[in-house]
């Protein structure tokens, strides 16, 4: 496994898990009951990118396995992020997705 690929994904994923956690915060503040949907998946995708992140610090043999649901569930928080015009929303969108793409690139090493 190539050291520049595994640490540019673990960024990534630590990027991820922060924009999700600042999104899940302030759609708390605008409006909870119309974003729920949008905090539900801040959080899931900020939970599995930060469990991604340790699997690859430890150098697990299960990297690939995870990364690959990592990138689905940062698609599924993206696309509902993109449906949304608040900046921390955008700001989360853009987030998953490049670390979708950090991971799918790691679940294929």
């Amino acid at each position: 496994m190539a050291t520049a690929s595994l640490q540019a994904c673990l960024d990534a994923c630590n990027a991820c898990a922060v924009a999700c956690d600042r999104c899940a915060a302030a759609c708390l503040r605008d409006a909870p009951a119309q974003l729920a949907r949008c905090i539900a998946l801040d959080l899931d995708c900020a939970q599995i990118c930060r469990l991604a992140a340790g699997f690859m610090a430890r150098g697990s043999e299960l990297i690939g396995v995870l990364c690959e649901t990592c990138a689905e569930i940062c698609d599924a928080c993206g696309d509902e992020c993109e449906r949304h015009e608040m900046p921390h929303c955008r700001e989360c969108a853009a987030a998953c997705r490049h670390c979708a793409e950090a991971c799918r690139a790691m679940g294929g090493t």
